[in-house]
């Protein structure tokens, strides 16, 4: 089993942003690491494994209403940094899963 990239710094360019409140980067954060944890436990199966990203996305969706209300949106450089951070992830665990079909659920 592969750990994650303990040098990777998730969700780096919505952390530098001071648009995102971190309490709610936090948020999303923690989703991208449920899907990090379900990869470091051995997962292979490629369905399972986009399932998984799609709860993920699902879960990003939901936190649409929390950014506005603090002034803040999933918005063009949310969307890039969540992207950016699928990628890298995919890529680190050699999954085949293109970028797109893993975020494929997203609403933002």
């Amino acid at each position: 089993m592969k750990t994650f990239d303990a040098d990777y710094k998730l969700l780096e360019d919505m952390y530098d942003d001071g648009y995102f409140p971190d309490f709610l980067v936090d948020k999303v954060k923690d989703q991208v690491q449920v899907v990090i944890h379900f990869l470091e436990a051995g997962e292979r199966d490629l369905e399972k494994i986009q399932d998984k990203f799609d709860e993920m996305t699902e879960a990003i969706n939901d936190l649409q209403q929390e950014f506005e209300e603090h002034d803040s949106e999933i918005e063009t450089v949310a969307r890039d940094s969540i992207g950016e951070t699928v990628e890298y992830i995919l890529q680190w665990f050699d999954v085949g899963i293109d970028v797109e079909d893993a975020i494929g659920q997203r609403d933002w």
